[in-house]
């Protein structure tokens, strides 16, 4: 959004960031404080704010909620995390202009539990970065990150809604196959997460331009979260090429879009069943694989980003 609703209306958007070390509790500091001054001294009329949080002193926000996740299972974060961010999140849910979720499942859940009128909700997809395709290179990946043998691949954090122990049953399958089972991200402080995770490989923090060839070199993709408000990192997998599995909780059936296998998380043998069928049935991986990139084909940043301005400018 950052650089493309510019691209669509140069004289009308202006983008204000704050410095890099202003990351984290800064951040919010300089969001609530010294954003919204700079709006004034600007002569904005709207402030749009892509990341689940906006100032609440400014009288006319439009704003990105990605799910209302912190509300529906606040066990998952911790209470300075919980109390802070679900306090902002229906504030911001009550008094914006306009609030713009990725699906219909966050538009529900931010309906039912931070009661957004549906007239002022706006469901607006997300894209997929045109860096992932089927031809990336996956050997920048395999040398960087080690990975010596075929993998499967979970890309998100190591909270418990994304849920990793739910793969440790699988791992065994996939070894006797000479397949690793890795997952790409890290532990964050203000999520619960579990120390459960036999056998799988975890990778940590991988760059964003290692990711492309990360995905690229995966024999399948899986993603067993017990809620997701899009599921960005499955769209991204398909548009890679991969076979996807995915969990049918949350938004993840709907912006899979009936391209991946979708399989229960808190069934171990669904899971493993669902995982095994992606990297073994040949016919099957053809046909998902296909399936996978005619989805992500349907969900560009060009086509959300044009959506967005119209919501923008109407609200203006």
């Amino acid at each position: 959004m950052v650089a493309r609703l510019p691209e669509l209306r140069p004289e009308t958007y202006a983008v204000v960031a704050p410095h890099a070390r202003l990351a984290h509790r800064p951040g919010h500091l300089w969001e609530q404080a010294i954003l919204p001054a700079r709006a004034t001294r600007a002569g904005a009329r709207i402030i749009f704010s892509p990341a689940n949080v906006a100032p609440v002193a400014w009288p006319r926000n439009v704003v990105v909620l990605h799910d209302a996740v912190v509300l529906s299972h606040p066990e998952w974060f911790s209470p300075a995390y919980r109390t802070w961010n679900g306090t902002l999140l229906r504030r911001l849910a009550r008094s914006a202009e306009r609030v713009i979720v990725p699906s219909q499942f966050s538009a529900g859940e931010l309906s039912d539990l931070a009661g957004v009128p549906g007239g002022r909700i706006d469901v607006v997809p997300g894209g997929v970065d045109e860096r992932f395709r089927p031809d990336a290179d996956p050997g920048p990946a395999r040398r960087a990150l080690g990975l010596d043998q075929p993998y499967v691949l979970t890309v998100g954090g190591m909270g418990l809604r994304k849920n990793l122990r739910a793969l440790s049953p699988l791992a065994p399958e996939l070894r006797a196959r000479g397949i690793e089972l890795v997952a790409a991200g890290v532990r964050r402080t203000h999520h619960a997460h579990s120390d459960d995770l036999e056998g799988v490989r975890g990778l940590g923090y991988v760059p964003e331009d290692l990711l492309p060839s990360l995905y690229a070199g995966a024999r399948a993709f899986v993603l067993p979260s017990l809620h997701e408000g899009f599921g960005l990192t499955c769209v991204e997998a398909m548009r890679s090429g991969v076979p996807v599995a995915s969990s049918d909780r949350g938004a993840l059936p709907e912006a899979c879009g009936g391209a991946a296998l979708l399989f229960d998380p808190d069934d171990p043998e669904a899971t493993s069943r669902a995982v095994l069928r992606a990297v073994d049935d040949d016919e099957e991986r053809a046909r998902l694989r296909a399936a996978g990139l005619s989805r992500a084909a349907e969900l560009t940043w060009d086509r959300a980003a044009r959506t967005v301005d119209g919501i923008l400018m109407r609200a203006a």
